[in-house]
């Protein structure tokens, strides 16, 4: 569908692309992702032609965006801008209908091309008008309103586009764009001015336009995660051309990302969606002193322990079963373990072995586990700890298998200490570890 060949662009002396090259095949969803500045919004302008690059070429469907007119390019590949602002001050559903002027006559007439009718083709590839505008223009209301109900925008339709939020306006901007009822989608951060609800209430949007409708998606991709989790493949931007392309996994290495992002970094997969999950870790690694008892299992604790270790800090973990994951990657990892038989129930000797470590810990970390009969032994001992922080991804309602006094201990240790999300995990063990130690908190990213 899109075939970028050799691309570079200059401004002010300075080269912003250079010797870009790629292919977007049809149907699929393509995150460019990349630190700031390393031309994820040029290389989208030159898809679009906005831009004309100093050196190579970009193709739609095989011809050079260059040898195109506006119109034709505007029928083959929609935009939706990061900047959602507007200089007018139109209804919304005016501004989503907007999106069907790639298929009008420069004398207000529907072109039939916009709607599959037989038309002929000008010597810019447009379409003339055909008997069959009148149809044409029904269709084009029709188009409006599917886009904008798809959108949930249609309850905003004769309200001022400036009159709605920064949220409502960039889902208005993608209904247009709907509306425009193109094969290929260009989005420049599509998610930035929405909340984490509507973040992925957006992306689910764009997967759904792929998957269902066979839609080209290439989106620049702020959050490594969301982009990790929607995309099909990546392209990772830095210096002016793209380091790493491929499957999320190849891309967001750890390697990759410090090269790109000149940071540390974790890369695991992440325990409920199984997409690869990245978590930036702070500079100075050396300067992170504690001891961190950890409690999980069954395949929660392995990005804990990553960020946990790689940050500085001394981990031990358990109790595990002998052939749990979260094993496999504590042994990985050099870290002190208590273990139990592979499916046995945590045995006396390993409460009483974890219950010592969370003596000794700084902090307990406990972790989104499933509890039931067999661990609820692990939560016993949580109680041991001095401080306590909870990362809590799921209610716990949904994951606890052992009934009232499960619930009673996790209420505890959750009034005791600090529920976070994985995300914040880092700075609440580092401000528990200050507050038993009685030192600042060091900093974290």
């Amino acid at each position: 569908m899109i075939e970028i060949d050799d691309v570079a662009v200059e401004f002010g002396g300075n080269r912003i692309l250079d010797g870009v090259t790629t292919t977007i095949e049809d149907g699929q969803f393509v995150g460019l992702v990349g630190p700031n500045g390393a031309g994820k919004t040029t290389l989208l302008r030159t898809i679009h032609g906005v831009l004309t690059p100093d050196r190579g070429e970009v193709r739609l469907d095989g011809d050079p965006v260059a040898a195109l007119s506006s119109k034709v390019t505007s029928r083959r590949v929609a935009v939706v801008p990061q900047d959602t602002s507007l200089s007018f001050d139109f209804p919304v559903e005016e501004v989503v209908a907007m999106g069907r002027h790639p298929y009008r006559s420069r004398f207000g007439g529907v072109l039939s091309g916009g709607d599959g009718a037989a038309g002929g083709v000008g010597s810019d590839g447009s379409h003339s008008q055909s008997p069959g505008e009148a149809n044409a223009g029904i269709a084009d209301s029709e188009r409006v309103a599917a886009a904008m109900e798809r959108t949930e925008v249609a309850h905003l339709a004769d309200r001022s586009v400036a009159a709605v939020s920064g949220g409502e306006r960039q889902r208005v901007l993608l209904a247009r764009a709907l509306a425009q009822d193109t094969p290929a989608l260009l989005l420049d951060e599509p998610t930035a001015s929405l909340d984490i609800n509507h973040q992925v209430r957006t992306l689910e949007l764009v997967r759904e336009l792929v998957d269902e409708d066979g839609k080209t998606v290439v989106a620049a991709i702020h959050d490594l995660n969301l982009a990790s989790h929607y995309c099909d493949e990546l392209r990772l931007l830095a210096g002016g051309g793209i380091r790493a392309s491929g499957d999320p996994g190849t891309v967001l290495s750890e390697e990759h990302l410090e090269a790109a992002f000149d940071t540390r970094a974790v890369v695991s997969s992440h325990p409920v969606t199984g997409s690869t999950y990245v978590t930036a870790l702070p500079d100075r690694p050396s300067e992170r002193e504690g001891r961190v008892h950890v409690v999980g299992g069954g395949g929660t604790v392995s990005r804990l322990l990553y960020v946990l270790s790689a940050a500085g800090y001394e981990v031990s973990v358990g109790a595990l079963n002998e052939g749990d994951s979260d094993l496999e990657t504590a042994r990985t990892l050099g870290l002190d373990v208590v273990t139990e038989e592979p499916f046995a129930p945590v045995g006396e000797a390993a409460r009483r072995a974890v219950e010592s470590r969370v003596r000794e810990a700084d902090v307990a970390v406990l972790a989104d586990v499933e509890v039931g009969a067999g661990n609820l032994a692990n939560l016993r001992a949580a109680r041991e700890a001095d401080s306590v922080v909870v990362v809590e991804e799921r209610p716990f309602a949904e994951r606890n298998y052992a009934g009232s006094e499960a619930a009673a201990l996790y209420r505890e240790l959750c009034e005791r200490g600090r529920v976070v999300g994985p995300d914040d995990l880092l700075a609440a063990v580092g401000e528990s570890v200050a507050e038993t130690d009685g030192v600042p908190a060091p900093e974290s990213e």
